[in-house]
């Protein structure tokens, strides 16, 4: 990539610029998707969508000095006759909720989502990743941009159809970079440190999208939230074009160690073994179980990150936790991140990538009670719980992808990313949208419970079982001993012979 001179001793910091790079259009991305959770209530309230209910519009007044909270009140007429010292203090109209919210915020971006994200991860394997990446980010952006020009519902929706296609290409294709340009000692940390963009785009929307619109900036209250966003996004997408190049594409993990004298075996003889392909690959048990627990553990991730704002609004209407719910998500949540990563690279060298499934399943677990208290307690346990749950439970997303890009053969890498995605994302993306008629039917807080917490439980035992379906450490052969970790496995060299050709030391 770089030539002689200084530019050779730059190329060491190249990879940390492109994982920079990536991971902040990772969560401007992000910041697009979730804004509309946490300025769903003033978006509704323009665009008139959703469910109407009784609300608090008194700041200044706490629960306690309320004769009736105004959230216990269904009805328009009662409502407006509430009053303290003969001032009305509650107000009827657009909560943000409500199956249109609902729809909004998962099957309308979802749908589209996963479908293209496995378009794109297919043609990460055959085409100019960096390029494509590219294009995907300027599409998203300029999305986001058109978000604070929408005057119907119908135009909100659509738009973040538009916004999930182009980043829906993020995830595969960054993933298939950073893979090629970092070793196997730090992928896991790399992996995990850019898939943090999902929180750390989530977190930030939690003060943008709750104070911005209050300063109704040159009149545009919430509409200025996009604008912002999708202006810096410009600058991300034209320093991803002109900057981020293509790097040599590399064998890693299980196909740079596993079985490696077995491949040579193979070669020796003159045998040409069978072509693997997508389907061999993502019919495997390990991957079937890793997928459908991520999946679940997604949903939880999902509920909460789809409904906070909105329960804590509901729940707690005269406390402001905007800023709490910032420091949680993006501060501890950060450290849950780089823990995650790295106590997994320290134990994969000697227990293999069983050893990270492990770190999944008992991070998840360690995350479930506390995640349990965040909707059980006032808002001061909560917002502590919510900080001890969010620590290990944001370990899980890096370590998953760096699991998943081990076991899977170089060919065929980002398209199993994208469908990993797929079934993912459709899982874990639109289940959420049950929370609506199950809180309809048993309460608010009792449905976030169940999908929020409840499947974070889940996912730790399937996590558990997917262990044992794992390999153990790999054992190198010797030919392989002195070379860089990770990036000459001949496990599935057979997806690199060409017209009858062997090529031991194939680099793409």
């Amino acid at each position: 990539m770089f030539h002689g001179g200084i530019w050779s001793k730059l190329q060491n910091f190249y990879k940390w610029y492109v994982l920079g790079l990536v991971s902040v259009g990772y969560i401007l991305g992000e910041l697009g998707h979730y804004l509309i959770g946490t300025t769903s209530k003033v978006t509704a309230e323009d665009l008139h969508y959703g469910d109407k209910s009784c609300m608090l519009n008194a700041t200044h007044l706490t629960l306690s000095q309320l004769p009736v909270v105004c959230e216990k009140v269904n009805s328009s007429d009662m409502c407006e006759t509430l009053t303290l010292n003969g001032s009305r203090y509650c107000e009827w109209g657009y909560n943000g909720l409500g199956i249109d919210y609902q729809v909004l915020a998962g099957p309308a971006f979802m749908a589209v989502f996963t479908v293209v994200g496995v378009i794109l991860g297919v043609a990460a394997d055959r085409f100019n990743r960096s390029r494509i990446l590219s294009v995907c980010t300027l599409i998203f952006v300029i999305a986001i941009l058109l978000m604070g020009t929408v005057k119907e519902y119908w135009h909100l929706v659509l738009l973040r159809m538009v916004m999930a296609a182009g980043e829906s290409g993020c995830n595969p294709l960054a993933t298939g970079l950073l893979t090629d340009l970092f070793p196997e000692h730090q992928r896991a940390l790399v992996l995990s440190i850019f898939n943090w963009g999902i929180y750390g785009g989530y977190g930030i929307a939690f003060p943008v999208g709750r104070y911005i619109p209050d300063l109704n900036a040159w009149g545009l209250s919430w509409r200025v939230c996009y604008y912002g966003a999708g202006i810096i996004g410009l600058v991300i997408a034209a320093l991803t074009f002109l900057t981020l190049r293509e790097p040599a594409r590399t064998t890693i993990g299980e196909e740079g160690a596993g079985n490696a004298k077995a491949g040579d075996s193979a070669l020796e003889s003159g045998k040409k073994m069978p072509q693997v392909t997508i389907w061999h690959v993502i019919a495997q048990p390990r991957i079937i179980l890793l997928c459908l627990a991520a999946s679940i553990r997604h949903c939880g991730g999902m509920t909460f990150a789809y409904n906070a704002d909105l329960y804590y609004r509901d729940y707690f209407p005269d406390v402001d936790l905007g800023w709490w719910l910032f420091a949680v998500t993006v501060g501890i949540g950060s450290i849950g991140v780089v823990v995650g990563g790295v106590v997994s690279d320290k134990f994969v060298s000697k227990m293999g990538v069983r050893s990270r499934v492990l770190v999944l399943a008992l991070s998840q677990l360690i995350a479930t009670l506390p995640a349990f208290g965040s909707v059980v307690f006032g808002p001061l346990w909560a917002m502590i719980t919510l900080a001890i749950s969010y620590f290990f439970a944001e370990m899980w997303f890096g370590i998953v992808f760096a699991i998943l890009v081990e076991i899977v053969p170089l060919s065929v890498r980002s398209t199993t990313v994208g469908v990993f995605l797929f079934v993912m994302n459709n899982v874990g993306g639109n289940l959420p949208i049950l929370v609506d008629p199950v809180s309809k039917a048993i309460g608010y807080r009792e449905a976030i419970m169940i999908f929020y917490a409840g499947f974070y439980g889940i996912s730790s035992i399937m996590f558990f079982l997917t262990m044992f379906l794992m390999d153990g450490p790999v054992e190198k052969s010797e030919a392989t001993d002195d070379k860089p970790s990770g990036l000459d496995n001949r496990a599935f060299s057979h997806d690199e012979l060409r017209n009858g050709r062997t090529n031991e030391n194939i680099r793409l």
